[in-house]
């Protein structure tokens, strides 16, 4: 591990005063790779599918899958991260004072970039493409579900840099899976600029709990989809159809739904028949309803437990509430929440204003899905991932999140 850091540390420099050019044909060689490598990488990602089968749900092995598509996706994630602005060198302010001192605000790299991230291969190329692009050096520290698939990943992209001239050491994987690795980089100061975590609770609070370098927290999302009773129904459970069952392992899929009292005996019913009894028929896993006092009264279910409304499920299961009106919705929001999406099915501007002022978490959506909150939807390019704090970045963390800045101050013999 000292040794990794001593490489990734001796990169920096290098790195940061890469051109934009430099940068983009370094990009395009990666890409590039990713597609002449496929066969190797995915021989790879079948050894670590083999591995985790048995021991994991079908859900999280379809994070962990890749295939050729994938792979494809996650080239063209890396061109698309080329075709983006550079992040690096934009003026952000600028003034002159009185006595002719010129004080500019610039943007710059960040430095080293740690990533500790669990069993999705793809989030190897997106991690690698866009420190890249911000002038940074990245430290890779995958999941052990994943290693094989990583390890592939970044021999490719690493043999990319070297055909366009840029040393390997931009992108650094760590080697050893255990928790000790994790806990290096945790404490690595001098050598890691920024630590991003990207998985469940358990290593978020981790890192947000025991590290010494800046750490961002980013990803665990208990989002919400609160039907208030102006509604349109069939929106409604549209849109709570797509936000829970599209993708029901990634952060932003909903995992509680909040239904205002007036319209719960007509709503509840249509999604107990949406959620369950539908995708029965249709072959399709069904959601499992965790359910209040109030909705048991309405539909089937199982009884909500005391934690399922403070659960980040990853898969088909739902917990629902009946609230009364808008008030109480907000106050369950704001409890239970974990700041990353929640969403307003309404039709009244007064709900709208209301919900959206005072929800207080990353992204608030009004009669839309949560599954929306990603930095490709967001117009940023692939992201290093979805910040629930407040300091430096929140939401999708695109290129202009990944860089810091400086200032630069110009005078003419200038004295205090």
């Amino acid at each position: 591990m000292q040794e990794l850091l001593t490489r990734a540390r001796s990169a920096k420099a290098a790195v940061a005063s890469l051109s934009p050019q430099q940068k983009n044909a370094a990009l395009a060689a990666m890409a590039q790779s990713l597609l002449d490598e496929q066969d190797a990488i995915l021989a790879a990602n079948r050894q670590d599918l083999e591995k985790a089968r048995g021991t994991v749900s079908d859900v999280m092995l379809d994070r962990l899958a890749l295939s050729p598509q994938r792979i494809a996706d996650m080239a063209k994630g890396i061109l698309e991260v080329a075709a983006l602005p550079d992040p690096v060198g934009l003026l952000l302010d600028s003034h002159t004072r009185s006595d002719g001192l010129l004080i500019e605000k610039v943007s710059v790299p960040m430095g080293v970039i740690a990533i500790i991230y669990e069993s999705r291969p793809n989030v190897t190329s997106d991690a690698a493409a866009l420190a890249l692009k911000a002038g940074s050096v990245c430290i890779l520290r995958g999941g052990k579900e994943a290693f094989s698939s990583a390890r592939a990943i970044v021999d490719a992209l690493r043999r990319g840099l070297t055909k366009a001239g840029v040393t390997e050491n931009a992108i650094n994987l760590v080697t050893d899976p255990s928790r000790d690795s994790a806990a290096a980089l945790m404490k690595a100061n001098g050598y890691v600029d920024l630590l991003i975590p990207r998985g469940g609770a358990g290593l978020i609070n981790a890192c947000v709990q025991n590290a010494t370098v800046p750490c961002i927290a980013t990803g665990t999302g208990i989002c919400h989809i609160y039907v208030e009773q102006s509604a349109d129904l069939s929106m409604a459970l549209s849109v709570l159809y797509n936000a829970k069952t599209s993708r029901p392992s990634v952060c932003n899929a909903a995992e509680v739904l909040l239904v205002d009292r007036a319209i719960a005996p007509l709503f509840l019913p249509m999604v107990r028949q949406a959620l369950v009894d539908d995708r029965k028929a249709e072959g399709l896993i069904p959601v499992q309803l965790r359910l209040d006092e109030t909705v048991s009264s309405i539909i089937e279910g199982v009884p909500a437990g005391t934690q399922d409304f403070d659960t980040e499920f990853l898969d088909y299961t739902l917990a629902i509430r009946v609230v009364d009106g808008i008030e109480e919705a907000i106050s369950h929001i704001a409890e239970h929440s974990t700041g990353h999406s929640e969403a307003i099915l309404t039709q009244t501007e007064e709900a709208k204003r209301r919900f959206t002022g005072a929800v207080d978490s990353a992204a608030v959506y009004v009669n839309a899905s949560t599954r929306f909150t990603d930095g490709g939807q967001f117009g940023l390019g692939c992201e290093m991932g979805i910040s629930t704090q407040k300091l430096h970045a929140r939401g999708p963390m695109g290129l202009r999140e990944l860089t810091s800045y400086k200032y630069i101050i110009t005078g003419n013999g200038n004295i205090r």
